[in-house]
């Protein structure tokens, strides 16, 4: 007995609903929400680590990491909602926050300051109250509500630090925009705005004293000191329709990030603005529009993508990227380099890691031969995954809903239930195609057998078998009264367990289709079921908070599950592990096998109920969906360590479906691309011959510019040095003239400032004995003035003290009245007093009395209340099991609301069909009436026939006679069929033998052929040699050499001959020798003139030979054609290719340019018009070929070797 050990490996999905759902650790590191967990996604490495969330929690709400990348805050809700800090780089918990100074129960968003010291936390409705926090001492430093005071019903959405200030906060909400500032323990706000209160959605600081906030009507406002700056409109300038049309869609600002250039905000639907930095009035303006590309999986609407509203952006910290995440659950990213690279136009998103689903998750199934997953979701969606890779493998959206899918043991096939029908699919390379459809609606369950060979399909309350061969319907199972909600094949196929809503587990046979066991639990609406490796357990969880192990109709075991209700229960192959789900989303790790009570462990996993579970062949991994869109991939393993061995040397089924024409037009695309690479080879090496020789000749031309320009430079030099030389000694005379006129200037000026200086000392003198005088008199006045306050001030004192004495006098009055009204009041309350205490008498005298009468009732009401309290106790009892039944009920009826619901649907689905097949019925009804019509003349048809039948048997008795002695003479003829058979096999093998002599003499007359073709081609070869000697008639040193390179060639070593030369040959070889030697001289002379004219015609040769090469591609393009013709003429003929010999590749050898001459330039055009007709004579005859033998010889004769 042992617990599995479980661990989560890789999560597909994101929670969309979360206030700041992604954050950047590192460069490579980015930080989101999927289902209960936080995920450290690394995008290069593409691995994922968790921070599981807390058990009692009800969900994350806000995200946030600290500007040093070390710590996360995660707020989580429930009833007393906390923040948990995490240190990143040790994945534990440093603090837990909780206050009871908040009535909310969730915190909608998270700061950390600068410094990462200090903490602010926003609570939500109703009371949005702000929190300040030193996170490290788990102590609230202040505390205020953010919202509005003004508006009772205005919201708050965000709130952040200032970049460069502890102290200083911004909150932004509905008809909220505050700035607050800590001073003495308190949260101050400041910075009140003028303008009218907007609904403000985002906000982000850009600098100490800038902030840009975005508001619901597509403008964004330029805050500076708490005055606004700058007002950008978003939304496209155009008519009011248009205008009015865009605010009825979508036009509103809801993300915002900053960075040093300056910042991204994110408008409408999918698309974000890059705005940067300016040195104009505008200070930002707009560089860049990035959108979210349509999807090219979706075949119905790809640009359905685009209706996407972005949740988050944020920037990795050397702002590269710039991620972003979006309601639906994606994320996408954009490497800002290449923005700035391509900036003014309009650049795309790239997807992150994955396409997620975006709505929960309702099927899901796991291969055996491959390692893959499918799913189906209420998005119209069917995605495959492969555990292996964590990749997305392939995925298609659908027009309609798929309720349910079902992966073939081969990974090639796949079942997807729809509304309408049952559709069973190819999986191919790049596509999920119909090939199949069967008339099962609203299928909500389909299982393939673990052989592959049946499927089974549930429709309400029945399961179809079906053959995937034949695709008959082999069984029709029925028996359940509610929804059919699971299907287990048994590991060998011959059983099917199934369990339903109406508390009903079914164990069938297969081949029969018979019931084999039952149990039926009324009071339990079961979701899941699953059966052990030998089939003779099954497990069943439903509503009744329970997991059951049945065994031959019989309940075994009821391990309760607390207050906890199970969704779903998976069994592994190896039968030593099991694992259940909840609605909560957490994942128990069951002891096994079961005892009571049982014994689990908890693992957090999704963020609401699990819809199913699956376990992979080989027991590696547990994969469960839910209804939060996510798919979370777990590794498991036995406490022991065991698990099925899997063979490695076989491993996982790599092969993929293809349809043949996508893989003909790929391989024509392939050979069509490889022809067009080698011709552009060709082209490309002949155009750069051909630039190599124009830019040798360039270059000649540029350095004798160069030359050219650098004598007539050095002349210039030369020239300039001597006009230097003069300017110079110019310039010494007119400096030393200069010299002498300034000093000149200098001792005139210097007497007249002295004059100056001294005129006004003078007058200096003059105006500080004025300023004496001046002050003489301001001090007479002032001496006047202060004699004349003193005077006054005695007046003053003189006259307010005649005032006091006045109000003394009346003081003493009034105080001689109050001690006369104070005795009277004693007076009055004396005679009060006295009257009370009578009254006080009389009053205690009655209630004397009564108290008497009480004391007697409340001995009487003591006996009757010990009586009510027995009677209460009993009652109380009765009220908690009423409760408690109450609590059951109210249980059963919202189980039964969504049962009523569900069959509301059905019913809906039958009514339909009900009313078509009472429009059949009608129609067959008619048939019947007109049947019965015919059936009765049929009838009366009959007995005549009868009547007729019984003349012709006995017509017939005769007949039979000859028909036994025609089958006697049948059999005899066979026996000679049988004859010539063997007769004709004979002669078969005699014709086989005289084929194989036929093949011997045709391969030996192709030799014999091929023999003949090599003769002439040496023939030809020597001919063209000779001519090239030839043409050497006139240089005896080229003659001699040609000569002997023709004799090496064409004359073997071992062939000896003994030549004689004869002596006239000898004199006319020495007369010819003189003669060639008096040529050479003049030769030589004309050499000299003709090689510059003979550049240009080099030019003309080479442009001929390039239109040659152009006519060689075209014949050889013609001859694959023929080739084409050829071998369609030989499929037709019937012949084998294999019989086929090709004939010798004829190639002539290369042309070598002779001396620049006349003649030899005769010699190249005759050279030219001698391969024109050998092309033409091979094209005749492969003409010729074609009529006679019905396939090719050989390849053109290449003209470049």
């Amino acid at each position: 007995m042992s617990i599995a050990i479980v661990q989560a490996r890789h999560i597909f999905g994101l929670k969309s609903k979360v206030s700041g759902n992604i954050c950047y650790h590192d460069e490579q590191t980015i930080v989101y929400p999927a289902g209960s967990n936080c995920i450290l996604y690394n995008i290069d490495q593409k691995s994922q680590k968790f921070i599981p969330g807390t058990d009692k929690s009800e969900g994350m709400t806000a995200l946030a990491v600290s500007p040093n990348r070390r710590y996360m805050a995660i707020a989580e809700k429930a009833d007393k909602p906390t923040v948990t800090i995490y240190d990143l780089h040790s994945l534990r918990k440093k603090k837990v926050l909780s206050s009871n100074d908040i009535q909310s129960g969730e915190y909608i968003s998270l700061a950390f300051s600068p410094d990462s010291k200090y903490l602010v936390t926003q609570g939500g409705k109703p009371d949005w109250t702000l929190l300040y926090w030193t996170w490290e001492k788990s102590k609230v430093m202040a505390l205020v509500k953010a919202s509005n005071p003004q508006y009772p019903n205005s919201e708050v959405y965000q709130v952040s630090f200032n970049p460069q200030d502890n102290t200083q906060l911004c909150a932004v909400g509905n008809t909220v925009f505050r700035y607050f500032r800590y001073s003495e323990g308190n949260l101050k706000p400041f910075n009140f705005q003028k303008i009218d209160p907007q609904n403000y959605l985002c906000h982000a600081w850009l600098s100490e004293d800038r902030i840009i906030v975005g508001t619901d009507n597509g403008h964004l406002m330029l805050f500076e000191a708490g005055e606004i700056k700058q007002e950008y409109n978003l939304v496209p300038s155009g008519d009011k329709q248009t205008v009015d049309n865009q605010l009825e869609t979508f036009i509103h600002v809801t993300a915002i990030v900053a960075h040093s250039k300056g910042f991204a905000c994110s408008f409408g639907m999918g698309t974000v603005y890059l705005y940067e930095k300016t040195d104009d009035r505008e200070l930002y303006k707009k560089t860049r529009e990035i959108c979210i590309p349509p999807d090219p999986w979706n075949g119905q609407d790809p640009n359905l993508s685009l209706q996407q509203i972005f949740n988050c952006l944020v920037i990795s910290p050397s702002e590269e990227t710039l991620v972003a995440s979006t309601e639906q659950g994606q994320l996408y990213y954009l490497t800002l380099s290449s923005a700035d690279i391509s900036r003014g136009d309009q650049a795309n998103f790239e997807i992150l890691s994955q396409t997620f689903h975006t709505a929960p998750i309702t099927g899901l199934d796991v291969c055996i031969r491959k390692p893959l997953i499918a799913t189906c979701s209420t998005d119209h969606a069917v995605m495959i995954w492969n555990y292996e890779t964590c990749n997305l493998e392939l995925y298609k959206v659908f027009a309609e809903e798929a309720y349910s899918v079902a992966l073939h043991p081969s990974g090639l096939y796949i079942l997807v239930g729809f509304s309408d029908k049952l559709r069973l699919m190819n999986l191919l390379i790049d596509d999920i195609r119909t090939f199949k459809e069967f008339t099962v609606r609203s299928c909500r369950e389909c299982a393939f057998s673990n052989g592959g060979h049946l499927f089974a399909s549930v429709m309400g309350n029945v399961i179809q078998l079906y053959s995937t061969t034949t695709f008959d319907n082999v069984n029709n199972l029925k028996g359940h009264n509610g929804k059919v909600r699971a299907v287990v094949w048994s590991a060998d196929d011959s059983k099917l367990i199934s369990c339903g809503m109406d508390g009903a587990v079914y164990e069938w046979d297969t081949f029969t289709g018979k019931r084999l066991s039952e149990s039926v639990w009324k009071t339990c609406s079961y979701s899941s079921v699953t059966v052990t490796p030998d089939g003779k357990s099954t497990f069943a969880v439903g509503s009744d908070r329970t997991i059951k192990e049945i065994a031959d109709s019989q309940i075994l075991r009821e391990v309760p599950a607390g207050e906890m209700i199970l969704s779903a229960v998976a069994m592994s192959h190896s039968g030593r592990m099991l694992f259940a789900g909840t609605v909560k989303g957490t994942v128990w790790s069951m002891k096994y096998p079961l005892a009571v009570p049982g014994d689990w462990t908890e693992h957090q996993g999704h963020g609401a109920s699990i819809v199913k579970m699956k376990i992979t062949y080989d027991d590696q991994y547990l994969v469960t969906i839910g209804d939060d869109a996510s798919i979370i991939l777990w590794k498991i393993q036995d406490k022991e360590g065991r698990g099925l061995k899997r063979d490695k040397e076989i491993g996982y089924a790599e092969e993929i479906l293809i349809t043949k024409s996508d893989l003909e037009e790929k391989n024509s695309t392939v050979a069509d691309l490889n022809s067009r690479v080698e011709e552009l080879k060709m082209e490309n090496e002949y155009q750069l011959r051909l630039k190599d020789m124009t830019y040798n000749e360039k270059m000649k031309e540029l350095t004798e510019k160069f030359i050219q320009e650098m004598e007539s430079l050095k002349t210039k030099n030369q020239v300039l040095k001597t006009d230097k030389d003069r300017e110079e000694a110019k310039h010494d005379e007119d400096m030393a003239d200069l010299m002498e006129t300034h000093t000149d200037e200098l001792q005139d000026l210097e007497s007249a400032s002295n004059q100056k200086l001294m005129l006004e000392y003078e007058k200096f003198q003059e105006q500080q004995t004025k300023t004496l005088k001046i002050q003489e008199d301001y001090e007479k006045q002032l001496t006047e003035m202060e004699e004349g306050k003193e005077k006054a001030l005695e007046r003053l004192t003189a006259y307010y003290e005649t005032k006091l004495h006045d109000m003394r006098t009346k003081l003493e009055q009034s105080s001689d009245e109050a001690q006369q009204q104070t005795r009277e009041y004693e007076e009055t309350k004396k005679q009060i007093e006295e009257d009370g205490d009578r009254e006080i008498l009389d009053i205690k005298h009655h209630f004397e009395r009564k108290l008497r009468e009480e004391k007697e009732a409340n001995l009487r009401l003591k006996g009757e209340t010990g009586i009510m309290r027995k009677k209460f106790t009993t009652l109380q009892k009765e009220i908690d099991d009423h409760k408690e039944e109450i609590k059951k009920l109210q249980a059963e009826t919202s189980k039964l609301n969504n049962v009523i619901r569900s069959l509301e649907k059905d019913i809906k689905s039958l009514k339909k069909e009900i009313q078509e097949r009472d429009d059949t019925i009608q129609d067959k009804e008619k048939r019947i009436y007109d049947l019965k019509k015919k059936n009765q003349e049929l009838e009366k048809f009959k007995f005549v026939l009868d009547y007729k039948i019984k003349e012709l048997k006995k017509q017939i008795e005769p007949r039979e006679m000859d028909i036994k002695n025609m089958k006697e003479q049948i059999q005899e003829m066979e026996s000679e069929l049988e004859r010539f058979h063997k007769q004709n096999s004979q002669l078969e093998l005699n014709i086989t033998e005289l084929r194989q002599k036929l093949k011997a003499t045709d391969k030996e007359f192709h030799q014999e052929r091929q023999k003949v073709r090599d003769v002439e081609a040496t023939v030809r070869r020597f001919k063209t040699d000779l001519h090239n000697c030839v043409g050497y008639i006139q240089d005896p040193k080229m003659l001699k050499e040609s000569i002997k390179a023709l004799y090496q060639k064409h004359v073997q070593e071992d062939i000896t001959e003994s030549a004689s030369v004869d002596a006239d040959i000898q004199k006319e070889f020495s007369r010819q020798k003189e003669h060639l030697e008096r040529s050479v001289a003049n030769l030589r002379k004309k050499l000299e003139k003709d090689s510059e004219i003979h550049k240009a015609d080099n030019v003309r040769i080479m442009q001929e030979n390039v239109s040659l090469i152009k006519e060689i591609n075209d014949l050889r393009r013609e001859l694959k054609l023929c080739r084409v013709l050829i071998h369609d003429m030989e499929s037709a003929m019937g012949l084998d290719s294999r019989s086929r010999k090709t004939g010798a590749i004829v190639r002539l050898p290369p042309k070598p340019l002779g001396p620049l001459v006349e003649k030899e330039i005769e010699e190249q055009k005759k050279i030219i018009e001698m391969q024109q007709l050998e092309l033409k004579r091979l094209r005749d005859e492969i003409y010729d070929l074609e009529l006679t033998i019905g396939r090719p010889t050989g390849h053109l004769p290449s003209m470049l070797a």
